[in-house]
């Protein structure tokens, strides 16, 4: 996978973490998320399907497909606070 992709795949599930943190216990809608990821909805739906297939994002969508919310999975959730610690660590 390209790292373009790849960072723009881990800028979305961060910024769900992030929501997630900021709003424990509340759904991510997509509108919400498309909005602090700055993404329009067309990229967003796209980058999200990829983070499903990998097993990281969880994606619910509502009747008739427009709306809906997004959570982190226990393995996108572990991997995010796992490169959080990792950047917040002291280089050498």
């Amino acid at each position: 996978m390209d790292d373009d992709v790849m960072a723009a795949l881990l800028g979305v599930m961060e910024t769900v973490w992030r929501m997630g943190q900021d709003r424990p216990g509340k759904p991510c809608s997509l509108a919400r998320l498309a909005r602090q990821a700055a993404t329009p909805m067309s990229v967003l739906r796209r980058q999200l399907l990829a983070l499903v297939d990998a097993g990281w994002v969880a994606l619910q969508l509502d009747e008739g497909g427009v709306t809906g919310t997004v959570a982190l999975t226990a393995a996108g959730a572990a991997l995010c606070s796992e490169l959080s610690a990792a950047s917040q660590q002291p280089r050498e």
